[in-house]
């Protein structure tokens, strides 16, 4: 029996590289009918904006063995059998475990991962070479039951404000879903832990601005109606989808930066494997150039320190972390109050 492959040629800094992709009619998303195949020759038509994303930096690969409605993994360790051009960084996990994960360097890297069945790409808020400090404030603006996307860009915008103040530039990106995620480039000299105490700082700031349309409530029967804060993603090990990465949902939607004059009217399902290739020829990248100037998250740190003064603590970790110094119980508040 003869298998079936396709070549897909990429061109990169050492000069053009054939890529052999297997099973390339294999549909990954059924409603679009979008392939393996088709995959792989996005990543190649987003490569540079795709690379400048998420390239040099380590990264977790989500992937399909069959399609997005099936089973599913993340891989932390390079797969096997990566080309000598591929290449990865140790990594150190919360629980004080170190692993290599791998860092993409050109885009034939990531074509070769979405042969090793990747759909989605999970890189670090920080470069492999400094791999404990962030250079990016990452916040993740959650839609919950009853909320959107409209709401989601109401947050977005006076958070915008809120990092201004700051002295933080913002830039922002679809989630893929009904979400918004919302970046700011910071120098990389403070390690997970303070970068999620500004993330922390920002979240409730912006909730005392707008109590009534987000929160800080880790436990989902504390948030209501509201547009949920995630402060949890700024932690290491925390990742959300990269810019320019597919998303595993129906309509093959990808994470997409926009400009925030864009934002108002903005549709998140427009933004698809299908459409984004042509959006960039036409409109360019929004997020070109956002490492041409750093800031500091001293002045977030500073709101941190204050809050503390006041009596707003640490905040509850994910429940795979160790227990952190000054968290909250784990325990579910209407369990808590049942026991109590």
């Amino acid at each position: 029996m003869v298998r079936e492959e396709a070549t897909v040629t990429v061109t990169g800094p050492q000069g053009a590289r054939e890529l052999r992709i297997s099973s390339p009619g294999r549909v990954l998303w059924p409603k679009p009918g979008l392939s393996k195949l088709d995959l792989a020759r996005y990543i190649v038509d987003v490569g540079d904006p795709f690379l400048a994303a998420n390239g040099g930096r380590p990264v977790t690969l989500q992937r399909f063995p069959d399609n997005v409605d099936g089973e599913q993994f993340f891989s932390k360790n390079p797969p096997k059998g990566a080309p000598d051009f591929v290449r990865s960084v140790v990594v150190v996990y919360p629980s004080g475990r170190s692993h290599p994960q791998l860092v993409i360097d050109e885009v034939a890297a990531a074509v070769w991962a979405v042969q090793m069945n990747t759909v989605v790409f999970h890189p670090w808020a920080s470069r492999a070479g400094n791999p404990d400090n962030p250079d990016q404030l990452r916040i993740d603006l959650d839609p919950q039951p009853g909320t959107g996307f409209a709401e989601a860009a109401t947050a977005a915008v006076e958070l915008r404000s809120v990092l201004a103040e700051a002295g933080l530039t913002a830039f922002i990106k679809t989630s893929g879903s009904r979400g918004l995620h919302v970046f700011a480039p910071i120098e990389a000299t403070r390690e997970f832990l303070a970068v999620r105490h500004a993330v922390i700082a920002a979240a409730r700031e912006l909730e005392r601005r707008m109590p009534e349309k987000v929160t800080t409530a880790w436990w989902k029967e504390e948030r209501g109606t509201r547009v949920f804060v995630d402060f949890n993603q700024a932690n290491r090990d925390r990742t959300m989808a990269g810019a320019y990465s597919p998303r595993a949902l129906p309509n093959a939607t990808v994470s997409c930066p926009i400009g925030w004059e864009e934002l108002d009217g903005a549709n998140p399902d427009d933004f698809t494997v299908i459409t984004v290739p042509e959006r960039l020829k036409s409109t360019g990248d929004p997020w070109a150039g956002m490492h041409s100037s750093a800031g500091t998250i001293d002045a977030l740190l500073e709101w941190w320190e204050r809050d503390l003064a006041a009596g707003l603590g640490e905040l509850p970790f994910p429940p795979d972390f160790p227990k952190m110094p000054g968290e909250p119980l784990r325990v579910q508040p209407s369990r808590a109050r049942s026991k109590g």
